[in-house]
């Protein structure tokens, strides 16, 4: 469970509106910038990495994507892929900011959707000391056939009508029309992958974030089926670490391992279990290999303290 008086709310500029961020004060100059995907709040995406980072003498960084939790922006549970970047990208410089953090000593760490969108923000940026993606999302062209064959063809279908009526009603304003972010087969989701329904029980078992809204525009499906961030991996400068779960069905293990492949420096943690098993039965495992990760490239490499 997290501490309160262990971390404090900050709020930081991205764009028009400001993103919310849990900040936990480090010990050592190194810094976690880090964020869930979809619509993955702070809090059941980050609070149980956290709290173990911090923990080991890392400050870490934990935001809102806006539009999303308690970050502005509007409308409100709609996903612009480029908005996000900046968000990241907006956190990295309020986290090298922070008082104690080492500028030179910031590492992302994202799952899912997030750890897509950090593959490319750490391309852009020769000046990270390390990635970790979790899960990640690389490969939307892969990802978007295998999703739906995992729909009924009459949810698929109500899915892709409402995509169009919602982003047609984005254009001229109107409120988004929104759809849970997963489902089982059959039912009209963003996501009836075999594991999509996982979430629950991996993010928010006790039921702690009861203002979490799980529900995304449904212009999403318009739109993943085009977004390969895993394309960038090959000019990452940093250190990587991919987190690859053999029998994900959500974000598929295949693209990721490519993805770490075309990476000059990458290591690759390989699970067994689904898309959530990091929070799950490998959760363990998966945080002793970052904390590992993070000591090797941000205390050591870097001469923290």
């Amino acid at each position: 469970m997290p501490l309160p008086d262990l971390r404090e709310k900050v709020r930081f500029t991205s764009g028009d509106t400001t993103c919310a961020a849990w900040h936990y004060p480090g010990t050592n100059g190194g810094c976690v910038v880090m964020a869930g995907g979809t619509a993955v709040t702070k809090e059941p995406a980050t609070d149980r990495f956290a709290r173990r980072f911090n923990d080991a003498g890392f400050a870490v960084l934990a935001f809102d994507h806006r539009r999303f939790g308690e970050s502005g922006g509007a409308p409100r549970q709609v996903v612009r892929f480029a908005e996000q970047r900046a968000d990241w990208r907006a956190a990295i410089a309020c986290a090298r900011e922070l008082p104690g953090v080492d500028p030179g000593g910031v590492c992302l760490w994202g799952f899912s959707l997030g750890a897509g969108h950090l593959l490319q923000v750490a391309a852009d940026d020769p000046g990270l000391a390390a990635a970790i993606a979790q899960s990640p999302v690389t490969d939307g062209r892969a990802l978007a056939p295998h999703a739906a064959r995992a729909m009924t063809p009459l949810a698929l279908l109500r899915l892709m009508a409402l995509a169009v009526a919602d982003g047609l009603g984005g254009l001229v304003g109107l409120r988004p029309l929104l759809v849970p972010t997963a489902g089982v087969r059959g039912d009209v989701a963003s996501l009836t992958t075999a594991d999509a329904m996982d979430g629950d029980r991996a993010l928010d078992p006790d039921r702690r974030y009861p203002d979490w809204d799980q529900r995304v525009a449904a212009r999403i499906a318009l739109r993943m089926g085009g977004y390969r961030p895993g394309l960038h991996a090959s000019r990452i400068r940093c250190p990587l670490l991919m987190v690859v779960c053999d029998q994900d069905r959500s974000a598929l293990a295949g693209p990721a391992l490519r993805a770490a492949a075309a990476a000059p420096d990458a290591e690759v943690l390989r699970l067994e279990g689904r898309h959530y098993a990091p929070f799950l039965e490998a959760h363990e495992e998966t945080v002793e290999a970052e904390i590992a990760f993070l000591q090797k490239h941000l205390t050591r490499r870097h001469g923290l303290a």
